[in-house]
């Protein structure tokens, strides 16, 4: 992809009553934008004034809309999807901290690879006062490996680390509603067809704090492997009726490129 023919990115954000924490977060994210791109806001229902907040921007960047009624986070993200316009689309949440620098990192990856269909990044761990806890969150994880097979075992996919090429977008949507949550399902899909890169150095600072959307602890083992296998069960679909749809991607016809880290 020749960034010079479309210089901007869109970066998706979904809120649902995050005001405590939505402030800082718009002025990382905004610092770092350039008159191409698009911050795409959608909040879930949130009564809190996070949408107030949101409209007092008055930013020519920002595009916000209101879910009719509370839809959750997979239906909240593809909803941002689905309006992103751009060739390289963020995923954000709304209680983090982007690290000066990210936007350009993930572009200049994007730039030296054609066959990139995901960026993500390391995160610093910090908790709701913005504190320290943990300087790398892969680390925490055992470090990033990013195979289908790895994925399954343990996730590392950590949506708000992440960006997609547009290309995943036209296979991954919409998300079924099955699976575990939109990050393992991006992860799972570029991995089995694309590439993935890996950035070390830590781009955003991720916020734990008791009302986060993915889970920080240990899960029941038997609702893991429901997942797993839900999450199976979805891409075989979704590949079996690419592969014998009237539009079959040219990735179904070509070697795929496997994943790299650096």
């Amino acid at each position: 992809m020749n960034l010079s023919s479309n210089p901007g990115v869109s970066v998706v954000m979904a809120t649902y009553y995050g005001k405590a924490y939505l402030a800082e977060q718009l002025a990382s994210v905004l610092a770092q934008l350039l008159p191409g791109d698009e911050l795409i806001i959608v909040d879930d229902g949130s009564q809190d004034g996070s949408l107030e907040l949101i409209e007092a921007l008055a930013s020519p960047l920002v595009r916000c809309v209101r879910n009719p009624h509370n839809l959750g986070v997979l239906a909240t993200f593809e909803r941002g999807l689905l309006m992103s316009s751009k060739d390289i689309v963020f995923l954000c949440d709304q209680d983090d901290v982007w690290l000066p620098g990210k936007r350009n990192a993930v572009v200049q990856a994007f730039e030296s690879d054609p066959g990139l269909w995901v960026v993500i990044s390391d995160a610093e761990v910090i908790d709701a006062r913005g504190q320290l806890i943990e300087p790398s969150f892969m680390a925490m994880r055992g470090g990033f490996r990013g195979s289908f097979w790895q994925t399954l075992v343990s996730n590392r996919y950590l949506g708000c680390a992440m960006a997609l090429r547009r290309e995943l977008l036209c296979v991954a949507l919409p998300i079924p509603r099955q699976v575990p949550m939109h990050d393992m399902w991006f992860g799972a899909l570029a991995s089995l067809l694309g590439s993935v890169h890996y950035i070390s150095r830590p781009q955003i600072q991720y916020r734990r704090h008791g009302a986060n959307a993915s889970p920080a602890g240990s899960q029941n083992w038997l609702l893991m492997v429901r997942w797993r296998v839900a999450l199976v069960l979805a891409l075989i679909a979704r590949l079996s009726a690419w592969a014998v749809g009237r539009h079959a991607p040219q990735w179904l016809k070509a070697e795929r490129p496997g994943v790299s880290k650096k």
